[in-house]
């Protein structure tokens, strides 16, 4: 008993000691994230670096396993609230009058880089099942608006470019959550029994039951909002901690009744901001920056292991992918969204490369590590790999090649002032406002 109480101290004192270290280096990141921001070093690359030196030269501070429930599940609420507030600061009416450009991206280029990366990935491994290759594919499609905040505050950035990439990131990692629950489902029955009834009913539990979790809890607790709001009865205070509540509520309930919680997070934003009549952009702050600090312990502890522990099965084919990824499979399904609508070739590749992948793909990575899919040190040090180089290369090529657009949009539209770049747009995700402040 003494021995096994003693070990029982020494993992609780190991994870005291990661606890410690992880706040540590989110501390330090807050005193010096202004100047490091303004040279593109975004908060993803910082945290990746801290996690990466800590886990190489001191790993017994960080000594969290991959298969840890505390890693998953951190990951899991992260982008649980950061979908839901996403999906809360959309303008639904703003955004159909100013469908063109996100749309395109939306409908026409996501399900084109899923199908590109598919392409890709079959030629690329050539002997990794067809089903693993699709789940791939679906984990790396989706964009982070969070490393891509740089690029869209930019106002030397066009109108219409910022409010293409804003909605673009902030909708299609929901949308992918779909993709992702059907390409695991069958990925895993390969893996198992082949391609069942049962497996096409768990695909159609998930997505039902996190669309009812969804909508339910997020129009009961708007219209709840809206009435407190009315009859002034909430404090301040309490505004901002009931939508942090009402994501939580429809992402639980979705896990309870056998759901996806990321398709309720996401469904349950758009349907509290639809109803609750507040203004997304500050009701939901509170909630946004609880899921931005779970993510930068998220991306801490990527760095200190999901790293390391794919450096062993790094390959030429990996980095191919990867390559091709940030660039052929995200560039060529842009430009073909774009084909017909007079958008030049500088904004196409630069609509193209600022798709960086982030969070959501690190959490469909640890959900695919939990179920388990055929060829899977293959599928995750891919993923690991293509979120690591992203967040290097988006990262610190966000300030040259901002400047390097702007001057070639300001040259062109000096000659062509109907160009379609330079037509006006309105941002129909609300950008963030502290309280007090006034509209960014």
């Amino acid at each position: 008993m003494g021995r096994l109480g003693g070990e029982a101290r020494d993992r609780e004192q190991d994870r005291m000691v990661a606890a410690a270290t992880i706040l540590a280096i989110i501390l330090v990141w807050s005193a010096i994230s202004g100047p490091l921001d303004r040279r593109g070093i975004t908060s993803a690359l910082f945290f990746t670096a801290a996690g990466l030196m800590v886990g190489t030269l001191a790993p017994g501070m960080l000594d969290i396993s991959l298969e840890s429930a505390v890693v998953e599940r951190v990951a899991e609420i992260a982008l649980a609230l950061l979908l839901f507030s996403d999906a809360a600061r959309l303008d639904l009416h703003s955004l159909r009058h100013e469908l063109g450009w996100p749309s395109r991206l939306l409908l026409i280029g996501l399900p084109l880089t899923m199908l590109a990366g598919v392409g890709v990935g079959a030629l690329v491994f050539p002997g990794v099942a067809l089903a693993s290759v699709f789940l791939l594919a679906t984990m790396l499609a989706s964009t982070d608006a969070a490393l891509g905040q740089k690029v869209v505050a930019d106002t030397s950035v066009p109108a219409r470019v910022r409010q293409a990439l804003d909605v673009e990131s902030g909708l299609n990692d929901g949308l992918a959550v779909p993709f992702f629950i059907v390409a695991l489902g069958v990925a895993n029955a390969e893996l198992e029994t082949g391609l069942t009834w049962a497996v096409a009913g768990n695909m159609a539990t998930q997505i039902g039951w996190g669309l009812t979790a969804g909508l339910a809890a997020g129009i009961l607790g708007g219209l709840l909002l809206r009435a407190a709001n009315r009859r002034t009865w909430i404090s301040s205070e309490w505004r901002q901690i009931m939508p942090l509540g009402i994501a939580l509520l429809a992402y639980t309930v979705a896990l309870m009744l056998g759901g996806s919680g990321f398709i309720a997070a996401f469904v349950g934003g758009i349907a509290f901001g639809s109803v609750s009549g507040a203004p997304g952009s500050t009701v939901t702050l509170f909630t946004e920056e609880t899921g931005g600090f779970l993510a930068a312990a998220t991306w801490i502890g990527f760095g200190a292991l999901a790293l390391t522990v794919a450096v062993p099965f790094i390959t030429w084919q990996v980095l191919l992918y990867a390559a091709l990824s940030l660039t052929l499979v995200r560039m060529v399904p842009v430009a073909v969204a774009f084909a017909g609508r007079g958008v030049k070739r500088p904004t196409v590749a630069f609509v193209g490369w600022f798709g960086p992948r982030g969070l959501a793909s690190l959490v469909f990575a640890l959900l695919a590590f939990e179920r388990g899919v055929p060829e899977g040190e293959v599928v995750l040090t891919t993923v690991v790999v293509t979120v690591a180089l992203s967040v290097v290369l988006h990262g610190l090529t966000s300030v040259p090649l901002v400047a390097a657009y702007h001057r070639w949009y300001a040259a062109h539209t000096a000659g062509h002032p109907a160009a379609a770049e330079a037509a006006s747009a309105t941002l129909p995700r609300r950008r963030r406002q502290f309280p007090g402040a006034g509209p960014t």
